[in-house]
């Protein structure tokens, strides 16, 4: 079977070249594996990086291909790759991550067992470590720091998931269901798996393969990342609401009750009513006693100790609050964005099930 492994980027010039280095590492053979690299049009030299990685492997490899995605939207971006992947298998993997050299071998393998979409876990990476920064990963690595999902850690065993991360899919897949949708920021992936798993396929993970994901190195830019994931669940949660599960609306119920228990304080503080602060001490104290307690675990469990682990139970409310807040102003946000909808999305989903068809029925002929 061949595979396209298919790597959309902008503006990642500090990321890309340890990930191409792995991909020239991988145990699959280079003859049967298509790279596909995608720019959204870099400032940086993004596009050079891809460009030299061609012209020193491009004779070793069934092709290398470097596009170009002017929308500089992810979503648009994958389907850039997958309507001129030629692959029988398509892998997508983000720029800013990391794979052992055995990854394509691996989802290949399930592949060959009869599996039409599958991946594994993908826990959180840093590049460059320090102390401050082994804290910023303990807390993204942490349940309470960012979800249960179960592609963000290793767990043991072979199931069948509702979402994965960096997933393989068989051609046949996106004949059928089409390609990603556009107008989604950074839940593209959850709804394209709930057409999926809607479409009859299963989405198989196994922990046998694993990738890993290079986290924002500073406060700052993790925080501008919980915010726009908390946006766009609040602006998909309007057009496909059943791709979402239940936790990811946790922060947003988090500060609801924040802003209602405060409401209810400065009612209580003008009315003087003692009763009407009681929701608020609840409230806290509950947060309280498990961001204590998520703390203590997730200082016993670091491999390093550092000063910097006594920042935690700041991060964690930090990375909560600001989740919460960004579903709030997406909420906000929906009605008007919504009517800027044009239908060009659902015209480029179908578009890439005819290239994929028109790919594969050019290679039989």
């Amino acid at each position: 079977m061949t595979v396209s492994l298919c790597i959309i980027a902008y503006n990642e010039h500090d990321s890309l070249p340890s990930l191409l280095n792995d991909v020239l590492l991988q145990t699959y053979p280079k003859k049967s594996t298509e790279i596909i690299l995608v720019d959204g049009l870099s400032s940086d030299d993004t596009k050079n990086i891809m460009k030299d990685f061609s012209d020193k492997n491009k004779n070793d490899y069934l092709d290398i291909k470097i596009l170009d995605n002017p929308e500089r939207i992810q979503s648009a971006g994958w389907n850039t790759a997958i309507k001129e992947a030629v692959g029988d298998v398509i892998i997508r993997v983000d720029a800013h991550a990391s794979i052992p050299s055995e990854f394509i071998e691996k989802n290949m393998e399930l592949m060959e067992q009869g599996e039409y979409v599958c991946g594994g876990a993908r826990p959180n990476n840093i590049q460059s470590p320090t102390p401050y920064k082994e804290m910023l990963l303990l807390a993204e690595s942490s349940m309470f720091g960012s979800s249960i999902a179960g592609y963000r850690r290793k767990q043991s065993g072979k199931r069948y998931v509702s979402s994965l991360f960096h997933g393989a899919y068989r051609r046949e897949v996106f004949a059928k269901v089409g390609g990603f949708n556009k107008s989604l920021g950074r839940t593209e992936d959850n709804e394209l798996h709930y057409r999926i798993r809607e479409n009859g396929f299963k989405i198989c993970m196994s922990d046998e393969i694993i990738s890993y994901q290079n986290i924002r190195p500073t406060l700052r830019g993790m925080l501008r990342q919980k915010y726009g994931n908390g946006e766009w669940i609040g602006l998909t949660s309007g057009v496909c609401r059943k791709c979402l599960s239940i936790f990811h609306f946790v922060p947003f119920c988090f500060v609801m009750a924040i802003i209602i228990c405060f409401i209810m304080a400065v009612i209580g503080a003008f009315t003087n009513i003692p009763m009407m602060f009681i929701p608020m001490y609840l409230l806290w104290s509950a947060y309280g006693m498990a961001d204590i307690l998520m703390t203590v675990t997730s200082v016993i469990t670091a491999e390093k100790k550092s000063i910097y682990l006594l920042l935690l139970p700041l991060i964690f409310p930090l990375l909560h609050i600001t989740y919460g807040v960004g579903t709030i102003i997406g909420f906000i946000k929906l009605p008007l964005w919504k009517k800027s909808l044009d239908g060009s999305a659902e015209r480029e989903i179908e578009e890439v099930k005819r290239c994929v068809i028109n790919n594969k029925q050019e290679e039989n002929q």
